[in-house]
């Protein structure tokens, strides 16, 4: 692995410079040592032509400041990453919505860990509930999802790993068990160091896409569940440290509301994301 990380530095040099990527503006305060950076993420999913990214880029790169205490990143689908790793202000981190279990090698319609970093891509979505649910094919069980971020971690990427539970578990009152299990097969593996690149994506399944959204105290109520949880199984000092972004649905109209929360960290954005709405997100970050 050490072997690789030189020349895996190399082509990720090359590469940037290449490009002519926009400066980005900060405004207001860092986070202060001790508390958490908020982690605005967006997941563009399946959807764009090259016109509709370049305008959305565009508009991205025309949107003013980002708040010093937010960490900006959004998930490109694969076929657009180079557009937007040529094109999208800097301060906007690029992350890819999937990778594969494996390295490189014979695996046909894969894309690995080590081939995102050596793009120069940061970070990485796991086990979204749309992968984990599948779309006409098998779909991703926790053990899998868990791998692939062990896998990611070990690349040098970092990870959204995303948890969440359908309509009918939370109406049974299974939310956290259905977290729970979820996050187990990855707490059993990852070493307390591979934590401090992962953030936990807490989406409920019945708030995406459908317009319906947990209230902020019911979000905050399974945030601070789920904080706990970290802390029984992995350590305290993890638990306060890893950041708990909100994937239900969130965009401008609720996003302060959803922020303002003590264990909200941050969202993973779906169709906001994909509009300038995505912005209003980002500009509702407390300040520090």
């Amino acid at each position: 692995e050490s072997e690789n990380k030189p020349q895996n530095t190399q082509y990720t040099m090359a590469f940037s410079d290449s490009c002519s990527r926009p400066e980005g503006a900060s405004t207001g305060s860092v986070a202060p040592e001790g508390t958490r950076t908020y982690l605005i993420g967006g997941n563009w999913k399946c959807n764009g032509t090259i016109a509709s990214l370049e305008k959305i880029i565009a508009d991205f790169n025309g949107a003013g400041p980002i708040p010093a205490n937010a960490e900006v990143v959004v998930g490109a689908p694969f076929i657009h990453i180079p557009i937007a790793l040529m094109s999208l202000r800097k301060d906007v981190a690029i992350a890819a919505q999937n990778c594969s279990l494996t390295g490189t090698g014979a695996y046909t319609g894969e894309t690995s860990a080590s081939q995102l970093k050596d793009m120069g891509i940061t970070w990485v979505i796991l086990g979204h509930s749309e992968r984990r649910e599948g779309f006409g094919m098998a779909g991703e069980d926790s053990e899998l999802v868990a791998n692939k971020t062990k896998k990611a971690l070990e690349e040098g990427l970092k990870v959204m790993f995303c948890i969440g539970e359908k309509k009918e578990e939370r109406e049974a009152g299974t939310t956290m068990d259905v977290c729970a299990s979820q996050m187990k097969p990855l707490a059993d593996i990852l070493s307390k160091a591979d934590w401090a690149n992962v953030s936990i994506a807490y989406e409920p399944v019945w708030a995406i896409g459908t317009g319906l959204t947990a209230t902020p105290e019911m979000a905050q109520e399974t945030h601070a569940n789920i904080r706990q949880w970290v802390s029984d199984n992995v350590g305290a000092d993890v638990a306060s440290a890893v950041r708990i972004q909100y994937g239900g649905s969130m965009k401008g109209a609720n996003a302060s509301g959803l922020l303002a929360q003590t264990d909200i960290d941050g969202g993973l954005i779906g169709g906001a994301s994909l509009k300038m709405d995505f912005f209003e997100c980002i500009n509702a970050v407390p300040a520090p």
